[in-house]
């Protein structure tokens, strides 16, 4: 009796079936080809989804809320967030300006200015007093202000659960506008990036949140800062993908986007909405002139691989030093102040020397001697472990040598038609992505600071070839050899899933 009555249901459901197909072709021979390809496309996806696609669980209803929820929260701490490295970004800069009028002009002002040698010879020893006092602070308040921020905030992530000590969100700002207020050679940049990670990670450690959700929050800081600065927030993006989360999810993409325009349109409100950099309009390059910036990658990739190589070199050498580590910073001050009194345009930030570069506002022989002298006081300072940035002395190094490069090609060989302002933008471009194997992040700046449209094109072909020879020849970048030599791993790559 079952068997008889399963049989008559199989029946009955062949006969619906059938009916089913039949209208199915006749609808389907009843129209065009263009419309059948489309129908057929839908039957077979629908017939898949019926076959494959269970219903949700209440469970794994209620798991997606909270999933979503969670994320609508997380970006509204990133706005907040946000707004805080907006702050600190501007009380950083505004503290570098006070600590320049002081120790080089002997006034207490805020007004924005640049160090000179007002004191003669003496000036020599001002980068050696504001090392002394960062090392102290360094001594005596944390050891993670030293360096230049972002391989602390990598080796937090990696070993601490995103986890950065409060104390540090004070001490990295403070330490660094003493160093480069004093004359060190460095960019705000990294300090600022560094706070706006340590900002992002004291949310996460006040809130009750995940240990990812916490490196998220501190990647959302260090991403408004970078925008905070430059006002560059799809290169502040991606420099929280390639250099903090190595990965491309929604659940920490969002939240970091929120926060980097968040930061961005706080700038264009309060400070400025011009590009960081300004600069001609470039032309569009032709097939001569293309092949060379394709060469000109192949030499940035190599001294890519130099500049960092140096670095490192420098800091072996300070580690051999019989003093304690308190002492580096004003040991390297004193080669800092050497070389300022010859060329005091190596002093401070020096945001002026890459705009000039840019505009073609420099002579060579003062281009190659910001590119020789400039190098050798980063690489010392740095090397000695006081507080300050690398993305604007690497910026420095790239433009002034693309302008160099590109005005000897230019008036020697005029038939290629080398554009100098050109070579001075992608030259930056490709040593910071050779330096810090972040390709898209350096691409992206290079872009968004000075908006020549133009330039995306030789800036991808320049950039890329300096990356895969910097790959090629070297394993770490200058943002991970120090965790790197401590016996972390890092991963070299980011994971878009």
């Amino acid at each position: 009796m079952n068997s008889r009555k399963a049989t008559s249901q199989n029946f009955k459901n062949h006969g619906a079936l059938t009916r089913r197909f039949d209208a199915q072709q006749i609808d389907y021979f009843s129209s065009g080809p263009h419309l059948r390809s489309m129908k057929v496309a839908t039957l077979s996806s629908s017939e898949h989804e019926m076959n494959t696609q269970k219903p949700q669980t209440p469970s794994e209803t209620e798991h997606e809320h909270e999933r979503k929820v969670r994320i609508l929260f997380i970006s509204s701490c990133a706005f907040l967030i946000a707004i805080a490295s907006v702050v600190v970004a501007r009380v950083l800069l505004t503290m570098i300006s006070a600590c320049t009028n002081f120790f080089y002009f002997g006034q207490f002002s805020l007004h924005e200015s640049h160090p000179e040698n007002t004191w003669g010879a003496l000036s020599i020893f001002v980068p050696v007093v504001g090392g002394f006092i960062v090392g102290i602070m360094a001594r005596f308040g944390s050891p993670a202000i030293r360096g230049h921020g972002i391989p602390e905030a990598m080796e937090n992530i990696l070993t601490k659960h995103s986890r950065i000590p409060k104390r540090l969100a004070i001490l990295k700002p403070l330490s660094a506008a003493v160093a480069i207020g004093s004359g060190g050679p460095f960019g705000a940049e990294g300090p600022i990036i560094a706070t706006g990670g340590a900002i992002g990670s004291i949310f996460g450690q006040v809130l009750t949140v995940t240990n990812y959700e916490r490196k998220v929050l501190l990647a959302c800081g260090a991403a408004a800062g970078m925008a905070a600065i430059f006002g560059t927030p799809f290169s502040a993006v991606l420099l929280a993908i390639e250099l903090l989360l190595f990965e491309f999810r929604a659940k920490s993409f969002a939240p970091v986007v929120l926060a980097a325009t968040t930061a961005t349109t706080f700038r264009y409100a309060f400070v400025d909405s011009q590009p960081f950099f300004m600069m001609p309009t470039i032309q569009p390059p032709d097939l001569r002139s293309f092949a060379c910036y394709i060469l000109f990658g192949l030499m940035i990739g190599v001294i890519a691989v130099i500049v960092t190589k140096s670095i490192y070199w420098v800091e072996d050498m300070f580690e051999k030093l019989p003093v304690h580590w308190m002492w580096w910073p004003a040991i390297g001050g004193l080669g800092v102040g050497l070389i300022g009194l010859f060329e005091p345009r190596t002093l401070g930030v020096g945001y002026n020397n890459i705009t000039d570069a840019l505009s073609g506002n420099l002579t060579i022989e003062l281009a190659l001697a910001l590119v020789v002298l400039k190098f050798a006081s980063w690489a010392i300072a740095l090397g000695s472990g006081t507080s300050g940035g690398t993305l604007a002395p690497i910026l420095t190094f790239g433009s002034c040598l693309g302008f160099v490069m590109g005005s000897i090609l230019n008036i020697n060989f005029p038939e290629l038609h080398i554009d100098p302002h050109v070579m001075a933008l992608i030259g930056m471009a490709a040593l910071f992505a050779g330096t810090s194997k972040a390709l898209l992040t350096s691409v992206l700046f290079a872009f968004e600071a000075s908006r020549q449209s133009a330039g995306l094109v030789p800036l991808l072909g320049c950039s890329v070839t300096a990356y895969l020879v910097a790959s090629l020849l070297m394993r770490n970048s200058i943002m991970t050899e120090k965790i790197v030599r401590r016996g972390l791993h890092v991963p070299h790559e980011y994971f878009p899933t």
